[in-house]
């Protein structure tokens, strides 16, 4: 039987395979990103370490990087799922370092918070909601161009409104929340859509669990928060002023995009949050809640026929 090496030799040396290493090399070499990492490495990297590092450089651009070649998480082409490469050197020798992709990051957290706060819990056609299901009629036509355009104009980091979507019962208020969160979520924007009276019924259990302050930071600090049915919800002095007023207050600060859903235009929600459960009359606590809503959105009417 021919000795393993005495086989290697041979089949390195035919003609064809030499052919396709140098078609691998030549395409390798001149990847964009290969070549880009060369140049900023050119004071440390030699012709022998580029040739030995080869196999890692193929390695490294026959994968989806920042998830170029990937639709979704679960159709991820990485030799790791969720996790892209990222070409290093190592004790002078070029290698591929893995980190958790964007589409990673934002499951991960997502999780993380699906954990932590019960109330992001929404309905699934709200979750698999798309702007190609919705009725483009002329009732929601001016909330589906403001809510295109948000997406389109959106730099994560950047100052930037949210809407304020208002209007009778079953008008697709909510859906148009879940549109928009698909369509940031193609663009790997992280957003939480946030089922206002669950959540403030949640917050009030969480005191004797000790994880009321780690929520409400939660809530502050997501990229773009989403408050579907605000007005709907009993209002307690508390809820009021220690959970919606801190978690409003610094997301305006902060320029923080903040959407909400509700049945009253902003005249009937600071009416409806001036009077609490024991109908006590606090115009000057409702009115600092409204002016932070006002800060953080522009209000628009959804109109037309219940759809549901």
């Amino acid at each position: 039987m021919e000795k393993i090496n005495r086989t290697l030799k041979r089949i390195a040396s035919s003609e064809n395979f030499q052919k396709r290493y140098e078609k691998m090399r030549q395409e390798t070499l001149s990847h964009p990103a290969v070549k880009s990492f060369i140049r900023e490495h050119e004071n440390e990297l030699t012709k022998d370490m580029i040739e030995k590092g080869l196999n890692k450089l193929y390695e490294y651009i026959n994968q989806s990087i920042e998830c170029n070649k990937c639709e979704s998480l679960n159709g991820c082409i990485n030799m790791m799922k969720g996790y892209h490469p990222e070409l290093v050197l190592t004790r002078n020798s070029i290698d591929v370092r893995y980190e958790r992709c964007p589409r990673k990051i934002m499951d991960d957290e997502k999780r993380k918070n699906e954990r932590l706060i019960k109330s992001l819990y929404v309905p699934k056609d709200i979750l698999n909601a798309t702007f190609e299901d919705l009725e483009h009629d002329d009732s929601r036509i001016d909330a589906i161009q403001k809510s295109l355009s948000f997406i389109l104009n959106y730099e994560q980091g950047k100052p930037a409104k949210g809407l304020y979507f208002y209007g009778e019962f079953g008008v697709g208020k909510s859906y148009l929340l879940g549109a928009i969160a698909n369509k940031l979520a193609k663009k790997q924007i992280s957003s939480m859509i946030v089922y206002v009276p669950e959540l403030l019924r949640e917050m009030k259990s969480s005191i004797a669990d000790s994880t009321l302050n780690e929520k409400i930071e939660a809530l502050k600090k997501e990229p773009i928060l989403m408050l579907d049915d605000i007005g709907a919800e009993a209002v307690s002095s508390w809820t009021r002023d220690e959970v919606l007023g801190p978690i409003l207050q610094f997301r305006m600060l902060e320029n923080l995009p903040t959407f909400f859903t509700s049945n009253f235009d902003l005249k009937g929600l600071e009416h409806h949050l001036t009077y609490s459960q024991r109908g006590e009359e606090e115009k000057m606590k409702a009115r600092r809640i409204m002016e932070r809503i006002r800060t953080l959105s522009v209000p628009i009417l959804v109109d037309g026929p219940n759809r549901r």
